[in-house]
């Protein structure tokens, strides 16, 4: 769909947020959320903990197996070339798509070639399969976030995170939930085949979309491959100063720390609490889920209402709270209830701040370095949480999980210092236009 959308105004509140379900590039982000959220939970977080706890590995393993999906954290440093170039062998879909097509055949390929490790062996192939699969996985959200932030206006942001978000969801449903059904009862090898076969979904839907526009600046400020790199950060520093810019980038980095914190050691807590992969299917990767795409909705709507600046508040608020749900599954071990009570209050404020800090970190991004500034954004939004799991099983290992989750959750203190500071130095536009520049 092309650049030049529909005006802004048009994208207001509820009413936006259905008209976005009904347009061609929302239809097309639904299914490229799905290929970006189906492969996370195989190769960066909780499927395969879950699946090297089955196997026998001890937590602080796990814990640095998972350091090994760090690409995710890293895409920023090659999104200057997805910015600037098309992918070679695939050139002739465009800038976008051609990033697109290549990145989900290799995720694709990793899947499948994870399915055949045997990790109680030895790691060193899954390792290098999890390396393979994070940078493609990585450089396939980056893209995607491009074109999800060049498809449409920035009034219509909040809306398409939503959208997005919902196909993100299905995917994780499917990566999460379908995989660990599948595990249960045929085991990994085919789950992890299964799920290799579907990235043939996004694939298809990347081949039948249409390019989008670039921004003619695009192609006039790009002078060099060296211009390419440094052109997207002084950029971001030119637009919103030195010192406000380095606080904004703290800022994102911390927003969801308490719940990232978390992640690694979610899959092994869960099987300690007693409970099995059908269960863990059930209510983290099916009813999570769902409660998930809830908050999402509910953090869009809260966005084009009300603007994102007291939405910050409230979903860092809740991301740190809604860990000390997870003391009910520690004091009542294996009692269904307590499972679905804190995955509720997990998921529901996980959707909330996604959305919210999409369209924060969509008011930042200048629309001539896409890729490479949102890339930027969100590996921060999730670097100080990856390496914080990546010991997180040690922490567990030496205290307990009652003590971890309490931790966790004072972890927000920091973020809401840091929002203190900026409150009066950003601003929300009107309803109808729900993403707002930071001022400088």
């Amino acid at each position: 769909m092309s650049a030049k959308a529909a005006a802004p105004a048009s994208y207001k509140g509820w009413a936006g947020i259905k008209r976005a379900f009904a347009t061609p590039s929302a239809m097309t982000l639904l299914v490229l959320g799905f290929g970006s959220g189906l492969p996370f939970l195989l190769i960066a977080s909780m499927t395969l903990s879950t699946r090297l706890r089955d196997v026998g590995l001890d937590l602080g393993s796990i814990g640095l197996i998972s350091l090994a999906s760090f690409f995710y954290l890293l895409k920023f440093l090659w999104a200057p070339l997805i910015d600037r170039y098309a992918f070679p062998l695939t050139a002739f879909l465009g800038r976008r798509r051609s990033w697109l097509l290549a990145s989900q055949l290799l995720v694709g390929l990793s899947l499948a070639a994870l399915a055949v490790m045997r990790p109680e062996l030895g790691v060193t192939g899954l390792v290098a399969w999890v390396l393979i699969g994070s940078f493609a996985g990585a450089t396939q959200d980056s893209v995607v976030d491009a074109y999800r932030i060049e498809v449409a206006p920035a009034a219509a942001q909040a809306a398409l995170a939503a959208t997005y978000t919902l196909g993100y969801r299905f995917g994780l449903i499917v990566g999460g939930a379908g995989a660990l059904y599948i595990a249960d009862f045929q085991g990994w090898t085919p789950a992890y085949l299964w799920m290799a076969a579907l990235m043939l979904v996004p694939v298809a839907a990347t081949l039948l979309c249409r390019e989008p526009v670039a921004p003619e600046a695009t192609v006039v400020r790009r002078i060099d491959v060296v211009g390419a790199f440094w052109q997207p950060f002084s950029s971001y520093f030119r637009n919103n100063g030195v010192l406000l810019g380095l606080v904004l980038l703290l800022f994102v980095g911390l927003f969801k720390f308490p719940d990232q914190v978390i992640g690694v050691m979610a899959g092994p807590f869960y099987l300690d609490s007693g409970f099995s992969k059908s269960d863990i299917a059930t209510v983290s990767k099916l009813f999570g889920i769902w409660m998930g795409i809830a908050g999402a909705f509910a953090g869009g709507v809260a966005v084009a209402a009300f603007g994102f600046r007291r939405m910050l508040l409230v979903a860092a608020l809740g991301v740190a709270l809604s860990n000390l749900a997870f003391l009910l599954m520690a004091h009542h071990p294996s009692e269904l209830w307590a499972f679905y009570a804190a995955i509720a209050a997990d998921n529901l404020f996980q959707g909330f701040a996604g959305v919210v800090l999409i369209a924060f970190m969509s008011a930042l991004t200048d629309r001539n370095f896409t890729a490479t500034q949102f890339a930027l954004l969100v590996s921060l939004a999730n670097l100080p949480g990856k390496f914080a799991g990546g010991v997180s099983g040690y922490l567990v290992e030496a205290t307990s999980y009652a003590t971890f989750f309490t931790l966790s959750a004072l972890t927000v203190v920091p973020t809401l210092l840091l929002l203190a500071w900026l409150w009066r130095r950003i601003r929300d536009r009107a309803p109808e236009d729900p993403v707002a520049a930071a001022e400088g």
